[in-house]
């Protein structure tokens, strides 16, 4: 999944926070408080941010119909341009003056950018226009914490040759925690945590998981948040947590562990 994954934790926590795109338009100055707090505390933050909602309503405007698999969304020739536009030209933006407006400095990111990410098709077949992270630029990403200033990045990257590549941002961000050994990953989003029987599941693992997406009980977007979270057990990352605005919801650990 990463080549360039680093073997040692720093001195310093690192902490990949995903905002999902419905988030972005009513985080609170409490929610950025948080953030100060975290980098008082010592802790690296990385933000990776999703765009869903206002690359829906721009879709619409141009009258192009999109649909998702697993979660993922089938990005077509047409609907790519607009994606890139929306996320790059205008999320992106908007949520790194918030994140400067609160005191936070941050620089807003893509794939493109110092060569965040090398990334290949997906499955140009089944999604189009999807990209896949094959290596992150970890160096680029340090130089930026070292000078405590935040990156945000947005989803989005580009194959070899240039052609433009939508990259689900729950697996943006496994893929950054992951080349970064993050401490902890946390998905932000509007459902607060694994739902089973519309009950928010405090502690599960990951056979849970394969049960309920087996069931059923697990479908749509949340299939690869937690697949991106046990992708991340695999790989090291100590916890990964599915929250809600107020950062309290699941947490996803392996059987038996005490934490």
């Amino acid at each position: 999944m990463i080549t360039c994954k680093s073997t040692q934790h720093t001195d310093h926590k690192t902490i990949v926070i995903k905002l999902g795109g419905s988030m972005l338009e009513g985080l609170t100055t409490d929610f950025f408080e948080n953030f100060k707090k975290m980098q008082q505390e010592g802790i690296d933050i990385i933000i990776v941010h999703g765009g869903g909602p206002a690359i829906n309503q721009a879709l619409t405007r141009a009258n192009i119909v999109t649909t998702t698999k697993n979660g993922i969304r089938i990005t077509s020739s047409d609907a790519i341009e607009i994606v890139q536009s929306t996320l790059i030209g205008k999320v992106n933006p908007a949520l790194t003056h918030q994140l400067n407006g609160a005191g936070i400095k941050a620089i807003g990111l893509s794939g493109y950018d110092g060569g965040l990410f090398n990334c290949s098709f997906l499955d140009k077949k089944e999604y189009g226009y999807v990209g896949n992270i094959e290596a992150v630029n970890t160096a680029l990403l340090k130089t930026l914490l070292a000078e405590k200033i935040i990156p945000v990045v947005s989803c989005f990257g580009a194959s070899s040759d240039g052609i433009p590549l939508n990259i689900n941002g729950d697996t943006v961000a496994s893929n950054v925690a992951l080349a970064m050994s993050a401490d902890s990953l946390l998905l932000v989003t509007d459902t607060p945590g694994v739902k089973i029987d519309d009950e928010v599941q405090n502690r599960v693992n990951p056979e849970q998981i394969k049960d309920w997406i087996q069931s059923g009980d697990i479908y749509g977007g949340m299939i690869p948040k937690v697949q991106a979270a046990i992708d991340c057990l695999n790989e090291g990352i100590p916890t990964v947590q599915i929250v809600g605005s107020k950062l309290v919801g699941t947490t996803i650990q392996r059987k038996g562990v005490i934490a």
